[in-house]
């Protein structure tokens, strides 16, 4: 393969792999910048969005693309990203090394165990209940419901394949096992449950970024990720109004 062609591949499959994984825009250009220049094409230039990736060779007029598929959150292969880039630039590996590295990552890098994920999103929703001003009778119902929330989050998403429906299906059943739970006299507050509950929900690192990315004088990413999460925060709302009016009218 020319070296060229090479370089943008590389270059190209590790920002793909960091803007899948969450992480910022300025990040992914700086990191692609750095492995071009690592191999002394300090005529690069990169520019990247939230659903595509360009990349260029200003003395040799090469210039490629790369779709970015589906965004997740996963630190775990930005940081290998990094860690890798740091090796290529101070020469503990070639530029083909570091390609096939970042295929292996793109590929095998491991998430948490999905048991460790759903028991993590329990302790998020119960602790942070307690933090605004919730009551220890509704630590273990709101433990459950937010496992369960997390859970039919992720369901379905894998299942219906519908863009942002997740967040409602889940917040849907947060809501309306939040208030059987009182009806039931299994937890005291309803309000507690639900408020901590879809905590795990609330897009957090979608916010971040997006205002990082607009600080950083990348409007339109930061925008898009900024009505991204704006769209999320909606649809969770709209899931608890619903269960609190299907519930309000059948208890």
């Amino acid at each position: 393969m020319n070296s060229e062609h090479l370089l943008l591949e590389t270059c190209l499959l590790a920002g793909k792999i960091m803007m899948e994984s969450g992480s910022e825009v300025y990040r992914v250009e700086d990191t692609m910048n750095r492995i071009a220049n690592s191999c002394g094409r300090t005529d690069s230039v990169s520019y990247v969005t939230a659903t595509g990736i360009f990349m260029s060779l200003k003395n040799s007029h090469h210039t490629q693309i790369e779709n970015v598929g589906e965004r997740s959150n996963n630190l775990q292969k930005v940081v290998a990203v990094n860690q890798l880039s740091r090796d290529f630039a101070a020469h503990v590996i070639t530029l083909s090394e570091l390609c096939t590295a970042l295929k292996k990552v793109d590929q095998k890098v491991p998430q948490y165990p999905f048991w460790l994920q759903i028991v993590g999103a329990g302790i998020t929703s119960s602790t942070l209940m307690l933090i605004f001003n919730g009551t220890w009778m509704d630590f273990i119902a709101t433990f459950l419901i937010g496992c369960l929330g997390f859970l039919l989050k992720t369901y379905a998403h894998d299942f219906l394949k519908v863009a942002y429906l997740d967040y409602f299906i889940a917040a849907f059943g947060i809501g309306f096992f939040a208030i059987l739970a009182v009806h039931w006299q299994l937890a005291f507050s309803a309000d507690n449950i639900i408020i901590g509950s879809v905590m795990p929900l609330v897009p957090g690192v979608a916010i971040t970024n997006s205002f990082r990315d607009i600080l950083a004088s990348h409007m339109i990413s930061g925008l898009v990720r900024g009505t991204e999460a704006i769209i999320i925060a909606i649809a969770i709302g709209v899931g608890i109004a619903t269960a609190l009016i299907t519930m309000g009218g059948i208890l």
